[in-house]
């Protein structure tokens, strides 16, 4: 039996692009988010005392890899390497080898897996493992590097794959080193640490084929708990133990607006909900969704704009113990059908039938703006959705107005 800690995707200083209206103190919390999941891990490693710890790809957020990035790094590694935990690491797409970066020399306990794949092997109590994996020589690795894992022998101790890519035909991330489950399954390994895709999943049972996910999430399309995997493994069974990392956790809410007449009945809803993330979750970036609009609702929402709702919110939820931070506020589509009056309605039906396309050529001049748009996240679908249910709201109360 081995017990090992697999994460990836660290993406350590990561500067959270898009992220506006916070205070400095606020901005500054989720700028360090990053490196307090990171010391999470290396807490939890010196406590558990792990056989060793994998850690697959997108260490650091850019290619750059900022001093301070390095130096909390080398720091955690140091740590280990005093506890006598051996790691294996490779780089990804984002600080891949052919970056420019001042080096930092990590401790003799760190295996750094170079840019072709390669075997490295470890003695854990007499029993010999074996891990194969590679670093990105360049950002962009298209072809399949699968086919250059060699196949394992039966019997011969433990063979773990370590692979930073996408499973073929997945497009939710963009697709680099394309693997199929079946061509894993092919190399009979005993385990497969993927990275890259940031959505914590196992694609097959026995062995185990895991994405940890990232140990911290970075934008709202990050959603939920982030962490790492402690795995225990034998040749006969392997169990998986999700830890928890984040720092900040990104989240959606739905609010039930069924029977509010008043703005201070709403607050109030807010607030215990609020209340219920911080005492399960801690630190948050909240999206919060209205849901069962009536019309009377509406009209009490359609007299303020929108984003005066949400500074009020911000400003009631400020004084907490923990950091949550109210993003934004929107309304399910049939909110502004209640709502809408004819020529609403025939407004909101142009905006339903734009498609993505349209959308990105109408938002041009933001996206295009050249020292703006290095604030802004990639336009994504639910963006582009969001931006939708915002000109509804704002077309509704200059109507009621």
């Amino acid at each position: 039996m081995i017990r090992f800690l697999h994460a990836a995707d660290l993406h350590l200083d990561s500067p959270f692009k898009g992220m506006t209206g916070m205070q400095a103190d606020q901005l500054a919390s989720l700028r360090n988010s990053t490196f307090k999941a990171f010391e999470r891990l290396i807490e939890h490693a010196l406590y558990s005392k792990p056989d060793f710890v994998l850690i697959v790809g997108d260490i650091y957020d850019g290619e750059d890899r900022s001093l301070r990035a390095q130096l909390k790094f080398q720091e955690g590694m140091e740590k280990l390497n005093e506890a006598h935990i051996p790691v294996v690491m490779s780089y990804g797409n984002h600080d891949h080898l052919g970056g420019r970066w001042t080096r930092f020399e990590l401790p003799q306990n760190v295996h750094v897996l170079s840019g072709n794949v390669e075997q490295i092997e470890l003695n854990i109590r007499g029993e010999q493992v074996s891990v194969y994996g590679f670093s990105y020589n360049e950002r962009h690795v298209r072809e399949s590097m699968i086919r250059n894992y060699p196949v394992a022998e039966n019997g011969t101790g433990f063979h773990i794959g370590m692979l930073h890519g996408s499973l073929a035909g997945d497009e939710t991330h963009a697709v680099y080193a394309p693997f199929t489950k079946e061509e894993l399954l092919q190399k009979h390994y005993d385990y497969w640490a993927l990275g890259h895709i940031h959505l914590r999943q196992q694609l097959h049972s026995e062995p185990p084929i895991v994405y940890p996910g990232n140990i911290q999430g970075r934008h709202r399309n990050e959603r939920g708990v982030k962490g790492f995997y402690e795995v225990s493994l034998s040749k006969t069974e392997s169990a998986l133990n999700f830890i928890q990392t984040s720092e900040i956790v990104f989240e959606r809410i739905d609010i039930s607006c069924t029977g509010i007449r008043h703005a201070n009945e709403w607050i109030e809803i807010c607030k215990e909900s609020i209340d219920s993330f911080e005492e399960e979750h801690g630190s948050g970036i909240i999206e919060l969704t209205m849901t069962d609009v009536d019309q009377e609702t509406a009209a009490m929402f359609n007299q303020t704009p929108v984003e005066e709702w949400l500074d009020v919110l911000r400003e009631v939820t400020r004084e907490r113990e923990s950091f949550v931070w109210v993003q934004s506020l929107s309304f399910e589509k049939k909110y502004a059908v209640t709502a809408a009056g004819a020529l609403e309605q025939s407004v909101f039906s142009m905006i339903d039938g734009w498609n993505d396309e349209e959308w990105k050529e109408i938002l041009n001049d933001v996206y295009q703006h050249t020292r703006g748009v290095k604030y802004l996240p990639i336009l994504s679908e639910n963006d582009i959705e969001e931006v939708k249910e915002k000109a509804k709201a704002i077309m509704a109360n200059e109507v009621a107005l």
